[in-house]
């Protein structure tokens, strides 16, 4: 699912995700959890102000942010708008 994110200057001068718009919510990222290169995309694992986990996965030949996991803070709904997680 393609999202909106703000950036700011990281680790040399590598562009950090610094907040993400999901539809008419924004969504502060407090924390950087994790981060890992892949192919042709980067992956970012962070903390949303919301206590929420998410993975952004940006594409390195075209400036695009993907949300590729959403993982929602313990207590909280699933997912606004969606029938949340697959219950197994």
């Amino acid at each position: 699912m393609r999202v909106d994110v703000a950036c700011r200057a990281g680790h040399g001068g590598c562009e950090e995700p610094q907040a993400l718009t999901l539809g008419e919510r924004r969504v502060r990222v407090t924390e950087i959890l994790d981060r890992w290169p892949g192919v042709d995309h980067l992956y970012f694992k962070v903390l949303g102000d919301d206590g929420a986990r998410y993975i952004l996965r940006r594409d390195l030949e075209i400036p695009a942010w993907e949300l590729e996991v959403y993982e929602a803070a313990e207590g909280s709904p699933a997912w606004a708008g969606g029938d949340g997680p697959l219950q197994g």
